[in-house]
């Protein structure tokens, strides 16, 4: 079993939205028995808190289902228990690092775009702020593509 974990400053746009899509991406390839998907925030300030309008909005157009997802803070259970950390920007990183109960698990800790080579942009900025919710969602269809693949293989070797 794979456990993912996303994550971004306040889990009500950009982690909640890379959750649903990923999640969605998990159970179409079949592969909800194998791989455990949520998020997180970093910030305490929107906990439990359904996903930002914009996000709901996004995924509504696009068919995917965001039922359950409410905004949590990482816990440093998590830090232990989850295979990949997968924030959204390097601040992110950075704040990750920091919560991080043991230096050991930062080899976990990685940006959602890192596996995405052809990506120039590395970072995914935050709607909250930009409002450009579309650029958003591009972002984590390409990032999690990329990282159901990485993922896949590994769980069939």
């Amino acid at each position: 079993m794979v456990k993912v974990l996303f994550v971004c400053l306040g889990n009500i746009c950009r982690s909640t939205m890379a959750e649903a899509v990923f999640r969605d991406k998990v159970e179409k390839a079949g592969l909800s028995s194998s791989i455990i998907v949520s998020s997180a925030a970093t910030g305490s300030w929107n906990l439990g808190d359904a996903p930002h309008k914009g996000t709901q909005e996004i995924l509504k157009s696009k068919g995917v289902n965001f039922d359950g997802i409410y905004s949590t803070k990482i816990t440093d259970e998590e830090f232990e228990q989850v295979d990949y950390i997968i924030g959204m920007d390097e601040s992110n990183l950075t704040n990750l690092m920091k919560l991080s109960p043991n230096s050991k698990w930062n080899n976990k800790i990685h940006l959602l775009l890192s596996e995405s080579i052809d990506e120039k942009r590395q970072e995914v900025p935050d709607p909250y702020y930009t409002g450009d919710f579309d650029l958003t969602y591009e972002l984590v269809d390409l990032g999690t593509d990329k990282w159901l693949e990485k993922i896949t293989k590994e769980i069939q070797k």
